[in-house]
């Protein structure tokens, strides 16, 4: 986390992480009820994840660029 933090501008994650951070919390805090902070805690995460990747993908789409991950 630290180093996330660190490496991009505040402005950067802001506008990238933001949306996405909402958007699982709001989920997470309605829906999982797992009676265990872990588990709750692994599935928020895991849903901050998937709803990054496709709010990235459909960023990707709209933009017009194929991949963001460098070559290699």
């Amino acid at each position: 986390m630290y180093t996330l933090l660190r490496s991009q501008p505040i402005s950067s994650l802001l506008t990238t992480q933001a949306p996405a951070l909402l958007v699982s919390f709001v989920i997470a805090e309605v829906f999982y009820k797992f009676h265990s902070f872990t588990l709750e805690c692994l599935a928020f995460l895991a849903t901050w994840f998937v709803i990054d990747a496709l709010l990235s993908v459909g960023r990707n789409m709209w933009t017009g660029r194929r991949n963001s991950l460098p070559n290699g």
